[in-house]
C-alpha cells in the first residue's frame, strides 16, 4: 500500500534524517502531501517561510503560481503529488549544501519509489540537478527530457523528467516569454502522460 509506505517513510525521517535532525532554521518538518498513486510529482527544493509555519509543501506566493499551474493542466493537488529534496527551511532561505541534500535527499529517493509517478516536473535549479544528476543549469536544461533513474536493485523503471522554472522565479521574472516557456513544459507532460489541458493558453 502506497500510502501507508509513504507514512512510514514520513515517520523515519522524522526520527532519522541526518539534515533535518541537525538543523535549527526550522519549525516544522514539510514532508510532502498528495495522491499515493499520482501519475505526476513535483519536486521543489525546500520548505519556505509559509511552509514551515504550516508544514505543507508549495504554500504562499509560490504555492499559489504552482496551484495555477496545476489547475491549467487540468489538475488538482488532490491529483498530484508535491514534494521537496529538503524537509526543513535552510537558514534565510538559501539554496540547499551538497551536503545537505546528500543527507536528505534519499527520503525524497523513497518517496518516489513509494509513489512510481509516471512523470516527474522538477521545479527550479536544484531540484532539476539532483534529480536528474547534472550540474546543467536551468535555463539550459529546462523544457528537455531528462530522466531520474532509481537506484541499483530498486524495482522501479527509470522515470520521465521535465525540468522546468521554480514559481518563485515566474513570481519574480513575470514576462510573457518565461509564462510560455513554462506552459510549453506544462503541455509536454500533459502529452506525456496522455492527457489535455484545462486551459487553451498559458496561466496568467
Amino acid at each position: 500500500d502506497r500510502a501507508r509506505r509513504l507514512s512510514e517513510i514520513d515517520a523515519r525521517h522524522a526520527a532519522a534524517c541526518p539534515h533535518c535532525l541537525a538543523a535549527t532554521g526550522h519549525t516544522r518538518l514539510v514532508f510532502g502531501e498528495g495522491a499515493a498513486h499520482a501519475e505526476l510529482m513535483f519536486v521543489g527544493e525546500a520548505p519556505g517561510d509559509a511552509e514551515d509555519r504550516m508544514g505543507r509543501p508549495f504554500l504562499g506566493a509560490a504555492g499559489e503560481k504552482l496551484d495555477e499551474m496545476i489547475k491549467a493542466m487540468g489538475l488538482s493537488r488532490e491529483k498530484v503529488y508535491i514534494a521537496s529534496i529538503l524537509k526543513s527551511r535552510t537558514p534565510d532561505d538559501r539554496t540547499p549544501m551538497p551536503e545537505e541534500v546528500a543527507a536528505c535527499g534519499p527520503f525524497l529517493m523513497e518517496q518516489i519509489l513509494a509513489v512510481r509517478p509516471k512523470v516527474i516536473v522538477t521545479l527550479g535549479g536544484p531540484a532539476a540537478k539532483w534529480i536528474c544528476g547534472t550540474d546543467v543549469g536551468i535555463s539550459r536544461i529546462r523544457g528537455t527530457w531528462q530522466q531520474w533513474t532509481p537506484p541499483a536493485g530498486a524495482d522501479c523503471p527509470a522515470i520521465p523528467v521535465m525540468p522546468t522554472y521554480h514559481p518563485s522565479y515566474v513570481l519574480r521574472t513575470y514576462t510573457k516569454q518565461v509564462r510560455m516557456e513554462v506552459w510549453s513544459d506544462l503541455r509536454a507532460v500533459l502529452a506525456k502522460l496522455g492527457l489535455s489541458p484545462a486551459a487553451p493558453a498559458q496561466p496568467r
